[in-house]
């Protein structure tokens, strides 16, 4: 088959790496809007050959590996694909993606959420063994085509992913809580202490715990930006019950209540075992 991925970062870049590993496909093509991506990506053979729009349209699978907003910008321009050729998209968010499908593309798209990722992006960011062994979520199966349906099962089990299925406001429910918020409070702990401490002393004193909570911090504002957008409301939600949480251990701190704080910390310890 002929793979076309739209965005060659961190997510697309690792993608065209992992075809090529399994022998997926006869040939992979790239676009994207920035230049020195499209260079990069030809040197680090991510990718076989960059195209336009149209040679993009004759590809068997296109992968849309961009922004969130992106992908609805650029949906209305894949209009006119052959029957047979299956959309799959990337994005972190799901439920304003599928609301903003065109008619004419509804049966062929496929939307999906590899959860798996770093920080940083580029396609210098792309790795070997980004999507081996991590999760694929699926959802909306029932309002594609049967053909693209299975098609789009049997490359992510080619490529050892193991596969989730669910309809797209459950999936932003759950992706807001997994890894919305988590992101949203990193930039907050980051914000903070760079407000408080000066470069110095951060490099002098950070050590493993805020290296590992600050971590993705470092991601992409602009992706990041659109994905708080996108699931807002989910988004509202969790910061508000966060925010509980905080009241807790402040409470529990002005109270000097130790004994309780040390409950609040063992039942936070449970994650890890299910984890």
């Amino acid at each position: 088959m002929k793979f076309g991925i739209v965005g060659l970062g961190l997510m697309g870049g690792s993608f065209g790496k992992v075809l090529k590993k399994y022998n997926l496909a006869t040939k992979i093509v790239g676009y994207d809007h920035n230049t020195t991506h499209q260079q990069e990506a030809l040197k680090l053979n991510l990718v076989d050959e960059i195209v336009d729009i149209e040679q993009l349209k004759q590809c068997d699978v296109i992968i849309l590996a961009i922004p969130v907003d992106a992908i609805i910008a650029f949906l209305p321009q894949l209009q006119g694909v052959k029957e047979n050729t299956t959309i799959i998209d990337f994005g972190g968010t799901k439920e304003l993606i599928v609301n903003n499908i065109p008619q004419s593309l509804k049966k062929n798209f496929v939307p999906g959420h590899p959860m798996t990722g770093t920080e940083k992006f580029g396609p210098h960011a792309a790795i070997d063994n980004l999507y081996e062994d991590h999760i694929m979520v699926l959802c909306d199966l029932d309002k594609c085509d049967p053909f693209h349906k299975e098609r789009t099962i049997k490359l992510f089990e080619n490529i050892k992913m193991k596969l989730i299925f669910m309809d797209a406001k459950t999936h932003d429910i759950h992706a807001c809580y997994m890894s919305h918020l988590p992101h949203a409070v990193s930039f907050c702990i980051a914000n903070v202490v760079m407000n408080h401490e000066n470069p110095q002393d951060i490099i002098s004193l950070a050590a493993g715990g805020f290296k590992d909570i600050s971590r993705v911090a470092k991601s992409s504002a602009d992706m990041w930006t659109d994905i708080f957008r996108q699931n807002r409301t989910n988004l509202l939600e969790s910061i508000e019950l966060y925010e509980e949480q905080l009241l807790t251990i402040k409470n529990l701190l002005q109270n000097e209540d130790y004994e309780q704080i040390r409950q609040w910390m063992k039942k936070a310890n449970q994650l890890h075992k299910i984890l």
